[in-house]
């Protein structure tokens, strides 16, 4: 069965061969059902072009049919005969008005008409009720355009954030949430850029920019522009402190250090500022200093894999194995993909003795590592290289 049949199938509603709750004459009963049994065998036999005049008789002569009124909505739909199907999936929804497939499908059918009042207002009422993966994405992403087109972008948010977490993997819906978030952010930036031209944020952002086209020292500039108009501007310190850390001059990684720690004076919360410190006197053997701040960065989040790295690896140099393998156990059920998780408790257990586990952990290692390796060459033909970080770059005019 061809894929168009089978769309047709799962909108189309079986025929009861009765008519409408009025009276009829027996002869038109009988004329009825004898044109439900004539569409429903040209159905059967895949040949829509000869049910749809069935159909056509059917409703003329019992208008009031849902079922009839329905099916002809639809083949005509799938005709591209939108202008056609618009009344007959009206009259439908209008005898019955939960057919929700039926009403997704008169939604779009007025979209092609561009009738884009009507088409929005159907579709979000059907959207919610359909359970069908392929029809809830197809309305979904007809919705997105249709918000997106009139420039309602936190609606078309919306609509890709509740489909994202349906169907994390489907690659309409994740293209379409790269679309919609660009667009997004393209606005976002474009209204600060009028309302605040030379707030913090604005210079936040600007740093952001620069960053995706490679410009580090511009970023740099940019983020110290935001600290010196804003110093407890969230996340700035942060984020400037992860750029200056990419650095491969000592002088600049230092700086960076101090960025994380006015970072984590500003919000106590911040868990990430809290891990890149870690990582800090961890390789500057501050075991101790490192272990509290590990500690303090799992509390914040324990899903945060790569807190829980650094814990694990500061308390085994500490002896403390076995706290060490739990914490391990723990990394790789929250984050079963981590290549470098999987490997340390490979070591952990071949230590332990534990071989069939080592053995096992280094297969997911090899495993996800391969995986890596992919993702990171198909993302270094995308990404623009960054320049080196200099010292005392001066401030770009």
């Amino acid at each position: 069965m061809s894929t168009k049949a089978l769309l047709l199938v799962m909108f189309l509603l079986p025929f009861f061969s009765i008519a409408s709750p009025c009276q009829v004459a027996p002869s038109k009963q009988e004329q009825i059902g004898l044109l439900e049994r004539r569409a429903q065998q040209y159905l059967g036999q895949q040949r829509p072009d000869l049910a749809i005049p069935e159909l056509r008789k059917l409703v003329d002569l019992d208008p009031d049919n849902v079922n009839a009124r329905a099916n002809l909505g639809v083949l005509l739909f799938f005709h591209k005969d939108y202008e056609d199907a618009v009344p007959q999936l009206q009259a439908a929804i209008k005898l019955q008005p939960d057919l929700w497939k039926v009403r997704a499908l008169l939604g779009m059918a007025e979209e092609h008409t561009a009738d884009f009042k009507n088409a929005q207002s159907d579709l979000e009422v059907s959207f919610p009720s359909i359970q069908d993966q392929k029809l809830k994405i197809e309305v979904g992403l007809e919705l997105v355009g249709i918000y997106t087109a009139a420039s309602n972008l936190d609606d078309a948010a919306n609509i890709v954030t509740q489909l994202r977490k349906a169907y994390p993997d489907d690659m309409e819906v994740l293209y379409a949430a790269y679309r919609t978030y660009s667009e997004l952010s393209g606005e976002s930036m474009l209204s600060l850029s009028l309302i605040a031209p030379d707030s913090a944020q604005m210079h936040q952002i600007m740093a952001h920019e620069e960053i995706k086209e490679g410009n580090t020292n511009a970023a740099v500039a940019q983020f110290r522009k935001a600290i010196e108009i804003n110093p407890h501007l969230p996340s700035v310190h942060y984020e400037l402190g992860e750029l200056l850390n990419t650095s491969q001059d000592s002088v600049v990684k230092s700086e960076a250090e101090k960025e994380y720690r006015a970072a984590v004076t500003a919000n106590p919360a911040d868990e990430k500022a809290e891990c890149r410190l870690g990582d800090i006197d961890a390789q500057k053997g501050n075991t101790t200093q490192a272990y509290e701040e590990y500690s303090r960065a799992v509390a914040l989040q324990p899903a945060d894999a790569d807190a829980r790295l650094g814990l694990a690896k500061i308390l085994t140099e500490m002896n403390q194995t076995d706290r060490a393998l739990q914490v391990l156990e723990e990394t790789v059920q929250l984050e079963p993909t981590n290549a470098i998780a999987h490997y340390r408790l490979g070591t952990l257990y071949r230590k332990a003795r534990r071989i069939e586990d080592a053995k096992h952990e280094v297969e997911l290692y090899k495993k996800y590592k391969d995986m890596k390796e992919k993702l990171r060459a198909v993302y270094k033909d995308l990404q623009v290289q960054p320049n080196e970080i200099r010292r005392d770059e001066p401030d770009e005019k």
